[in-house]
């Protein structure tokens, strides 16, 4: 009898070590996919960007957003000043940052005094400028997008918008909008 009620715990134990997890149950969604800003469009003001004083977000008929309703300008003043946008995010282990944004650029400037410079700072990495974008960036809403690369630890990545506006040279106007940080 003995014999017959250790067959049957062994059994018992091999039947439960096996069917611990349910067939067909979904795998945990992997760290490197998604978009991972929670106001990308700037629908909520400037929530989650640190923004300077002369952050305007808006959206009207005469200057629709990219997408939904509200942008964030850097409104042309034609005054010396310069001006920050600015956010930092998260990058797991192994996972590549894409950043995506559309920027439009309204001017009566005549010549190169007034820019937009775009970097992405990356733990590790010495933090340059992506994008140096002047007057003839043009007033229709374009793409640009720029990237991590891989690291096997995680970083922190800060995505800058950084306007430079000279006083006499013509008023610049810099829209930003739907910047996405997309993992993969």
């Amino acid at each position: 009898m003995k014999a017959f009620v250790t067959t049957i715990s062994a059994a018992a134990l091999l039947l439960l070590a096996t069917s611990s997890a349910p067939a067909g149950r979904p795998a945990a969604d992997a760290p490197c996919k998604g978009q991972i800003h929670a106001n990308p469009g700037f629908e909520r003001g400037t929530t989650g960007w640190t923004a300077g004083p002369r952050i305007v977000v808006l959206g009207d008929a005469a200057r629709p957003a990219h997408t939904g309703r509200a942008y964030a300008t850097f409104a042309g003043l034609d005054v010396t000043r310069t001006d920050l946008l600015r956010t930092t995010v998260t990058v797991p282990a192994d996972c590549d940052l894409t950043v995506r944004f559309w920027v439009r650029t309204t001017t009566t400037e005549t010549s190169r005094g007034d820019y937009l410079n775009v970097g992405l700072a990356v733990t590790g990495i010495p933090p340059k400028t992506r994008f140096s974008l002047a007057f003839d960036g043009g007033s229709q809403w374009r793409q640009y997008a720029m990237s991590t690369g891989t690291a096997p630890t995680e970083r922190t990545a800060t995505a800058s918008f950084v306007a430079s506006e000279t006083a006499g040279n013509g008023v610049t106007a810099f829209d930003v909008d739907d910047v996405t940080f997309t993992l993969s």
